[in-house]
């Protein structure tokens, strides 16, 4: 696999993870709402998804995960209403400044990583995107060695999408100053992950 082909993996791969999306959003509301190692959570558990399904692909197995309707709309059905149950919950939260506000425990960290993998697990795109992508790239043949080269710039891309959001999310909740700024964001914050709860269920 040669420099032009892991450019180009690269920049398509790039252009996939840094659209707006449920991700994304969730990303931001994420560690406006909890801090970074909360937002952080939630993005290693998008990436645990996606290496799950280049694992697949790179067996063939991607067909057949595109075709587990029923395990995929379980996963998509349950991360989206654990997204719109963590935003109610936040709109309706006793403002903290944040200084104030107590850290997401280990249990609490694991649960959001966990809903992170589910809502990617159950993204009906992935496997589409993988069995659109890997054949132009790597042409038939995905050996051992190609599959960690791509894990390692996926793991790379991931690391500049997901800290750029961590960080402009965790510079902005450094502003929060007041318990009404803070109610503010809250709801900013938990609308945002409704509505993107809202959106992983609309998606088809």
């Amino acid at each position: 696999m040669d420099i032009a082909t892991l450019i180009a993996f690269a920049a398509a791969f790039f252009v996939f993870a840094a659209s707006p999306g449920p991700d994304n959003m969730t990303i931001v509301a994420r560690t406006i709402s909890g801090g970074a190692a909360s937002g952080i959570a939630y993005g290693a558990g998008t990436v645990v998804g996606i290496l799950i399904f280049l694992v697949l692909a790179a067996f063939g197995l991607s067909v057949i995960a595109a075709k587990m309707a029923v395990v995929m709309t379980v996963l998509r059905y349950g991360g989206a209403a654990y997204l719109i149950w963590m935003g109610v919950r936040l709109w309706t939260a006793v403002p903290v400044v944040p200084e104030l506000q107590p850290v997401a425990g280990g249990r609490g960290l694991l649960t959001i990583f966990a809903t992170g993998i589910a809502l990617n697990l159950g993204n009906p795109k992935m496997p589409l995107f993988y069995v659109a992508l890997l054949p132009n790239v790597v042409g038939a043949s995905l050996t051992s060695g190609h599959l960690g080269v791509l894990m390692a710039v996926i793991l790379a891309v991931e690391a500049v999408v997901i800290g750029g959001h961590v960080i402009v999310a965790a510079r902005a909740r450094n502003l929060l100053r007041t318990p009404r700024i803070v109610r503010r964001v809250n709801r900013a914050a938990g609308g945002v992950m409704i509505g993107a709860g809202v959106a992983v269920v609309a998606t088809r």
